[in-house]
């Protein structure tokens, strides 16, 4: 059910064909650095969602006071 190696190669001759040999190592890159810079934002994220969580449970027995 997944990929197998002829329609691997067939995707990758299509992307020769439509992008050429010398782009497609800058498109990999770009696409490499944007998963990097959305696993940090994601990262980042919820380690904000973390530390609001935490200052939560701290008020949250003030509040009931």
């Amino acid at each position: 059910m997944g990929i197998g190696p002829t329609e691997l190669f067939v995707i990758i001759l299509l992307a020769v064909v439509l992008f050429g040999a010398r782009k497609i190592p800058e498109l990999a890159r770009g696409v490499g650095e944007g998963i990097r810079e959305f696993k940090k934002a994601a990262r980042d994220a919820n380690e904000s969602e973390k530390s609001d969580d935490k200052k939560q449970q701290i008020k949250a027995p003030e509040d009931k006071n």
